[in-house]
């Protein structure tokens, strides 16, 4: 896993060096940083207060290419609506989330009630990725005009490498007396995996200054893969278990033009 983000990170450093010349687009870098609310099978669906306690953090470093204008001639390409309105994007991300079971299952004065409360867990998941973002205004206008936004939309694909950390407080998981009678007997896991995401986002940009950018984006992604979180009930014999896991990021960052 090391390896194979060192080898990206290694291409999105050397891309902005060799491909201007090639391939007739410019260039942007920049970082992001935010929050993140997870939703899995720790807690309770729609439910404030997993939805509240389930929230984590998440960075990245970003990528785009601008297909508007040329670095190397310092010139705008042809005038198409492909090159006016979008950009493709790459990322290197990482978000990590404490997760523990909330809601009214958990804080029942019971046996299992005290088994979910005990149980918590960790998603640590890194991703590399690419996605389309489509801008509705003229990015050459926006590039051209101190202090304007240029709001965006955004679909794409993500690989994702995940760690999780799934335990309970009563003992060891996987007998009777420590874990939820719902998660036995192999409904939890700590090894982590690989797994692919959708991703989606809204948002928009401020120009700062002529080579520089802030934005603000909204993130939904949804995993494919139960296995995340560290946990998965039997989607067959409960009914509850609907979805894979997925979560939604709200982050701020900043973005470079390189000239």
């Amino acid at each position: 896993m090391t390896k194979k983000i060192k080898h990206f990170v290694f291409l999105l450093l050397l891309t902005p060096l060799f491909s201007n010349a090639q391939f007739g687009f410019s260039h942007e870098i920049g970082a992001f940083a935010g929050g993140v609310a997870f939703q899995s099978d720790f807690g309770v669906r729609h439910d404030f207060g997993t939805n509240a306690g389930n929230t984590g953090y998440g960075i990245g470093l970003v990528h785009y290419m601008n297909f508007a204008y040329r670095a190397e001639c310092n010139c705008y390409t042809p005038e198409t609506y492909f090159n006016d309105h979008f950009k493709l994007r790459s990322e290197l991300s990482y978000n990590s989330t404490k997760l523990e079971h909330f809601g009214k299952w958990a804080e029942k004065d019971t046996p299992e009630g005290y088994k979910l409360a005990a149980m918590k867990g960790e998603a640590k998941v890194t991703d590399i990725g690419m996605q389309l973002e489509y801008f509705p205004l003229s990015i050459r206008e926006f590039t051209a005009t101190d202090g304007a936004f240029a709001p965006f939309i955004a679909l794409g694909a993500h690989y994702n490498f995940f760690q999780n950390n799934t335990y309970s407080e009563l003992g060891p998981l996987g007998i009777p007396s420590t874990t939820y009678p719902r998660y036995l007997p192999d409904g939890f896991s700590s090894e982590g995996g690989t797994t692919w995401s959708v991703v989606s986002s809204i948002g928009t940009r401020y120009k700062l200054t002529e080579l520089s950018d802030l934005f603000v984006e909204l993130r939904w992604q949804y995993y494919f893969s139960d296995w995340v979180d560290g946990l998965k009930k039997d989607p067959e014999l409960y009914v509850e278990n609907k979805a894979n896991d997925w979560n939604l990021w709200f982050h701020f960052g900043y973005i470079y033009y390189l000239d």
